[in-house]
């Protein structure tokens, strides 16, 4: 299993809409509005980290009101 945390600006006054209507997609275990650089704090999952990518591109970044995401993969050091 491939876990990663996803950080993503929004528009301005979409930040807990889009924190909304990400956190039910499959895959993503939780979804929460913060403030700072980042407007929402996605953690997600998948078997692969191909499969990974793909709710990243053809999912979250389709939800209206994204325009920027940055993908951080966990890593067991």
């Amino acid at each position: 299993m491939v876990h990663a945390y996803i950080l993503i600006q929004t528009e301005v006054g979409k930040a807990a809409a889009v924190a909304g209507q990400i956190s039910g997609i499959p895959g993503v275990a939780t979804a929460e509005d913060v403030t700072g650089p980042y407007d929402v704090i996605v953690r997600a999952e998948a078997e692969t980290v191909d499969q990974l990518g793909q709710l990243v591109v053809a999912r979250i970044q389709n939800v209206e009101g994204i325009t920027r995401t940055l993908t951080c993969p966990v890593v067991h050091l």
